[in-house]
């Protein structure tokens, strides 16, 4: 739909995207299994990423120290979410099932030890300065 030359564009440039922030992340233990990069053409026809990238909503972060072949994979992304709305038989259709406190509470500590992890920087201390992650 976009045509080659942009594809091809789109392409090295999530290649390496990716390849940077996989070798970060390893050093920090966690695999990227699994990520989306969306891209667009900005006014002048420049190659834009156009969402998040590389968090627990739109990426798989595994701790490399759990990590088994072959089978589920603790993880600190949204699929802690996912599997209890699958277990409960919701056919994905809106509105989706509300989810209990202990849930929330659930996928919120995985998404706050990836930060941690990957920041190296107490979520605690983001909060109470986000320009923590600047410097």
């Amino acid at each position: 739909m976009v045509g080659k030359e942009i594809a091809e564009r789109a392409s090295a440039a999530s290649l390496k995207i990716y390849n940077n922030a996989r070798d970060y992340a390893r050093k920090r233990g966690i695999i990227i299994a699994d990520t989306k990069f969306e891209f667009g053409l900005d006014d002048e026809g420049r190659l834009v990423l156009g969402d998040e990238a590389l968090t627990p909503d739109s990426s798989r972060f595994w701790p490399a120290d759990d990590y088994r072949p072959g089978g589920a994979q603790p993880s600190f992304d949204k699929q802690y979410a996912r599997d209890y709305c699958e277990s409960l038989g919701w056919d994905k259709t809106a509105p989706g099932p509300e989810l209990p406190e202990e849930v929330v509470a659930g996928t919120r500590a995985r998404y706050v030890e990836a930060f941690e992890r990957l920041t190296e920087i107490r979520f605690d201390d983001y909060l109470a300065d986000p320009d923590v992650v600047l410097r």
